[in-house]
């Protein structure tokens, strides 16, 4: 089999598991840019229950990610995704036949305990070989960039013409639709891929905690979905304010966030380019902190408004898609499954606590107070990133060890660190599979050479 390209099993893997995730994503992103405007009927309604509403679903997700992940290495990766899409369905068939907010707030958590994302992921890692692993990963995370576009277009769409309840109904019928796909589209492993690559570790996260570099990120991703969740509790009444329909607001966010995508390209390519991750990263932040100001000096003007948002989505944009790379980057060898469920935790409990300060800065402060909130939150972030390292350029392998004791694995451990372009080797006894990174002096051939040679 070539290894130069995705086999065809590997490209409908890819596609239909990046095919569920978008549409799961979506269902949770829908109702961010209308919940404050359509939700305005519900009983209880007030600008701190909005904001629990539309955060709701990242405090469920970011205390069920790593235990359903696990649970999945046990039972099965395809009963706990399909398991999940029936939780995240029933949800929202309980917060579309809700008449109060609090019932909206109840159907949302329920959403959240639906977290399937380390299954999937896991599940996408055992159906690709080694080489192909991180191709079959990124399609899955431009699927997600794209549902998130896709749902600033659909969310106000169909909230125009079906209300809240017809939104909610739909994400229940994209769950489903999730389902089937599953069931009919993906087979079932015959084995799991190397756990440290795919899977988090508990017993390994102390110790990650305590790594600067991966804590720094791990804050900066809570901070940007606190800050993303709090902005829409806030942006779309703005909106309203200055003029423009809630029926339209798709016509503003679909397009900047399109427009926003291009215009993080050269942020991209430049820090490759001269290996300046870390400036690249501060003027993404910079960008940011520019547009929140907008926001909050020209809150009635519809153009000022309309710069603010293309400009957001362009540093939001490029720092959700650099953040996991730079995680991968800064991780321990063979810790990246660890590493990555420490990240997506953060990353919800950003959006369930975005949720709450953003409603409680609404209601006592106004839109400028929650735009003000994050404007500081964003000026700790670039205090943060002052002591982040640029990234070395390293690439990571896993290959198969097959090693039969301890004594074994030390010793094709040591061997494998002396190997020219070696940053990094470790064997994993009880996985048999070892983790390398290595730069571009790295010949593969040497590498397979010592794992066939030590006895």
């Amino acid at each position: 089999m070539s290894t130069t390209g995705l086999s065809g099993t590997e490209k409908k893997v890819a596609f239909s598991l990046a095919s569920v995730f978008g549409l799961r994503m979506m269902g949770l992103f829908m109702i961010m840019p209308v919940f404050a405007l359509y939700g305005q009927h519900l009983k209880g309604f007030s600008p701190l229950w909005v904001g629990i509403a539309i955060g709701a679903y990242g405090l469920t997700q970011a205390v069920l990610q790593i235990p359903l992940g696990i649970l999945s290495d046990r039972i099965g990766r395809k009963p706990v995704i399909m398991g999940g899409l029936l939780v995240f369905a029933l949800g929202s068939v309980v917060a579309a036949m809700a008449d109060s907010i609090y019932g909206v707030v109840a159907g949302r958590a329920l959403q959240g305990m639906g977290a399937i994302a380390a299954a999937v992921l896991a599940l996408a890692a055992d159906l690709s070989r080694d080489e192909q692993r991180t191709k079959v990963m990124a399609i899955i995370g431009i699927c997600i960039g794209f549902s998130f576009a896709l749902s600033l277009l659909v969310g106000p769409v169909v909230a125009q013409h079906m209300g809240l309840s017809g939104l909610f109904g739909l994400t229940a019928v994209l769950a489903l639709l999730g389902i089937v796909i599953v069931q009919l589209l993906i087979p079932n492993p015959v084995s799991h891929a190397p756990r440290g690559d795919t899977l988090a570790a508990p017993a390994r996260i102390v110790q990650l905690l305590k790594n600067p570099q991966l804590i720094r990120l791990d804050a900066g991703i809570f901070i940007l979905h606190l800050v993303l969740t709090a902005v829409f509790v806030a942006l779309p009444l703005d909106l309203v304010d200055a003029g423009f329909a809630k029926e339209q607001h798709w016509k503003l966010y679909f397009p900047a966030f399109i427009g926003a995508f291009f215009l993080m390209v050269p942020l991209i390519i430049i820090g490759v380019k001269f290996r300046n991750a870390k400036g690249m990263f501060q003027i993404a932040l910079l960008i940011l902190l520019v547009s929140l100001g907008l926001m909050v000096a020209f809150s009635s003007s519809l153009v000022w408004l309309s710069v603010a948002v293309v400009l957001f989505f362009t540093g939001f944009n490029y720092l959700e898609a650099s953040l996991p790379s730079l995680i991968a980057k800064f991780c321990p060898v063979g810790e990246k499954g660890t590493a990555m469920g420490v990240y997506s935790t953060s990353q919800f409990l950003g959006a369930f606590c975005g949720g709450i300060i953003g409603g409680v800065a609404y209601q006592w402060l106004g839109a400028t107070g929650v735009f003000l909130v994050a404007m500081v939150l964003m000026l700790i972030w670039l205090l943060l990133s002052m002591g982040m390292q640029n990234p070395t350029l390293l690439k990571s392998y896993t290959l198969m060890a097959q090693v039969a004791g301890k004594e074994q694995a030390r010793k094709m451990a040591e061997q494998l660190s002396k190997l020219d372009g070696v940053a990094e080797a470790i064997v994993v006894l009880e996985e048999k599979v070892a983790y390398l990174k290595v730069n571009e002096h790295f010949d593969l051939r040497q590498a397979r050479a010592v794992l066939g040679s030590v006895n």
